[in-house]
């Protein structure tokens, strides 16, 4: 008996300290969610696209058949699920001092190829790990390119979410955070994956020098009102080896010619209970891999005896606006966008990099500029979303002169256009999970 009374004894005193223990006990692992999406869309005109015109870019220039009759005037629709996606967040213990969060995220896209091998392929959106102490926060993997901002993007239906007029791209990269109370200064250094420049990520490699970015952010939330104010300022630099070597008469030279481009954005979000504006704006050099209007053209042939060639890079400057209200289980949103090709710094003697050849470096080339507006409303209902949105866009695409050449200064400004539009009818079906 008394050994059984020294034992209750015993489990009533450890008893708080084992409860202590395993409320303190964290649980590590990865979490899943995500979505299911599904597009259903139709186009009154031929577009420029990624992925079967999942993704939307512009209306498609005019392609004259033997009659002068447009080709490319011609409707077309798409029914897809690829943008289905899965996410898993992943936590683990402490390290360094600093907590430790991992974020895995692929969707079913593919790569979109000349043989299109990998229809429906599983492939890596965003893949990090992250350091975050007090006020200093380490990132490193693949994220949003700086100039993407996560608290501030198109909230719109389309995948494009805004392209072109909203930067979008994804970079292998490493990132530091110092918060400042309600400041933020960010610094960050990227290389390209799968939003490359032309010909591929190898011209930024072989610059020897990853892509450089400063941004500084200020941000203010009230948790009891709702209301959250957002506004920064970003820049980088970017430099580009476009050529290890040129060719003339089936012989080798070896050239070490770059091209250096600037980019800067400003960017705003106000967020009241049932209201949010954003706007955003880019002016830059060479955002091709913005998956934006711009690149590069040859500048001058420097050596005829061994085509070296300089370059310059094409500016683009771009904003859009967004408006947003919640009225009980229905969202509605009006998105409107403008962009514009500004030419080259100096004066093009030809659009690509190699001499003789076509615009293969500059992405949208013969437009002078883009606008879009893109109504939509939503109905929800627990995880599950209807969403019906259209978007209108409109493209003044150079004209040509009886040679066929178009019409455009020295630096690549175009001086006389027509516009050609496309509306896109998007109904989509998505469930969260």
């Amino acid at each position: 008996m008394k050994m059984n009374h020294t034992f209750w004894l015993i489990f009533i005193l450890l008893l708080p300290l084992c409860l202590q223990a395993q409320e303190e006990k964290k649980e590590f692992g990865i979490k899943f969610s995500g979505f299911v999406k599904s597009d259903f869309f139709y186009d009154t005109r031929q577009t420029v696209n990624i992925r079967e015109g999942h993704f939307l870019l512009y209306p498609a220039g005019e392609n004259l058949d033997a009659d002068g009759k447009d080709i490319n005037a011609r409707y077309n629709y798409n029914f897809l699920s690829i943008q289905t996606r899965l996410t898993g967040t992943i936590s683990a213990p402490d390290a360094f001092g600093a907590s430790v969060l991992g974020v895995l995220e692929a969707d079913f896209f593919g790569n979109e190829n000349t043989s299109f091998s990998d229809v429906n392929g599983f492939r890596l959106r965003h893949a990090y790990a992250k350091l975050s102490w007090t006020n200093t926060e380490l990132m490193f993997g693949q994220y949003w390119h700086p100039l993407f901002i996560p608290g501030c993007f198109s909230d719109v239906i389309s995948f494009n979410t805004g392209a072109p007029f909203q930067p979008f791209s994804r970079n292998p990269q490493m990132r530091i955070t110092q918060k400042l109370d309600n400041f933020k200064l960010i610094g960050v250094l990227s290389a390209q994956r799968d939003f490359t420049s032309p010909g591929g990520s190898a011209s930024l490699r072989n610059s020897g020098l990853p892509e450089i970015h400063a941004q500084v952010q200020y941000e203010n939330k009230n948790v009891e009102t709702k209301e959250e104010i957002l506004a920064g300022l970003g820049g980088g630099y970017k430099v580009l080896l476009p050529l290890l070597n040129t060719e003339k008469e089936n012989k080798k030279y070896s050239t070490d010619e770059t091209v250096a481009s600037l980019s800067t954005t400003g960017f705003l979000k106000l967020k009241f209970k049932d209201f949010t504006y954003k706007l955003q704006g880019v002016y830059g050099e060479n955002l091709y891999d913005m998956t934006m209007l711009g690149g590069y053209g040859v500048q001058e042939v420097i050596d005829t005896n061994k085509n070296t060639v300089t370059y310059s890079p094409f500016k683009t400057f771009s904003i859009w606006s967004e408006v947003m209200t919640q009225v009980d289980d229905l969202q509605f949103g009006l998105w409107g966008g403008y962009t514009q090709n500004l030419g080259a710094k100096n004066s093009i003697v030809y659009y690509s990099n190699k001499v003789g050849g076509t615009d293969v470096t500059i992405r949208g080339s013969d437009i002078k500029s883009i606008w879009r507006i893109s109504p939509r409303v939503i109905l929800t209902s627990g995880k599950f979303n209807f969403a019906l949105e259209t978007e209108y866009t409109s493209a003044a695409y150079a004209i040509r002169n009886s040679n066929g050449d178009l019409l455009r200064d020295a630096k690549g400004v175009i001086t006389e256009t027509k516009n050609l539009s496309n509306l896109r009818i998007l109904f989509a079906v998505i469930l969260k999970f």
